[in-house]
């Protein structure tokens, strides 16, 4: 087990119980090979900091913003989602504390990401229980609201297809559609490859595991146009 006081420097917290911050950092893999440690995984910590984090972002759009509720809906959206957190929790580098099985360990992509970010969240639920909302909220403000700003200002908060619509719409005053172009591979593997156009015009191709998601290439590749 690393040393937890490097990590608590990094979260600007110091834990009253520090079995709930080890607890925090437990993925069910790991005890499987480890299951005479005592401990529990994080999974009932992440499912508590999940609904704290979003009651905190929540909040603070709410006092902070007089948009729609579309709007602060996307921008939570944009804050809470597994790549952000992920990227929060890497920068916090919650890499060199996880509790990981040997297998798991050793994958550092899409998965690693879904775990850091799960582990963003049992850390949010750990520090709600043992210090209470005020120093959960500000936490959760310096660490993960602070991106708000960058994250309106890039609207990377609006999908590819949204992204696109709004363009081609304001330029051209068209709506553009999406067809599919070919299916291949087998039925539980299949690969999907979308054309979007403007009128008949194609703007833009991507494939992908499924429908939607191939849209959003295409319109990705429409984007660069």
């Amino acid at each position: 087990m690393h040393d937890l006081k490097k990590l608590e420097e990094k979260l600007g917290v110091v834990f009253k119980d520090k079995n709930l911050l080890k607890q925090a950092l437990i993925h069910r893999s790991w005890l499987n090979e480890n299951p005479e440690s005592g401990l529990e995984n994080n999974e009932r910590l992440e499912f508590l900091g999940d609904a704290v984090l979003e009651l905190v972002v929540t909040e603070y759009l709410y006092k902070n913003y007089k948009n729609s509720e579309g709007e602060l809906t996307n921008w939570r959206a944009a804050l809470v989602n597994y790549v952000n957190l992920s990227e929060v929790a890497g920068n916090l580098e919650f890499n060199d504390f996880l509790l990981l099985s040997k297998g798991e360990s050793k994958d550092m992509g899409r998965a690693r990401q879904v775990i850091l970010a799960n582990t963003m969240e049992a850390i949010i639920g750990a520090i709600y229980l043992d210090h209470g909302y005020e120093t959960v909220s500000k936490f959760v403000k310096q660490n993960i609201i602070c991106d708000l700003e960058k994250i309106i200002k890039s609207k990377s908060y609006k999908d590819s297809k949204s992204l696109f619509q709004e363009q081609s719409q304001e330029k051209f005053g068209i709506t553009p559609n999406y067809k599919v172009l070919k299916e291949t591979g087998p039925d539980h593997d299949k690969i999907f490859e979308v054309g979007v156009y403007l009128n008949e015009e194609l703007a833009g191709k991507g494939s992908g595991p499924s429908k939607q998601e191939a849209e959003q290439k295409a319109a990705e590749a429409a984007l660069e146009k």
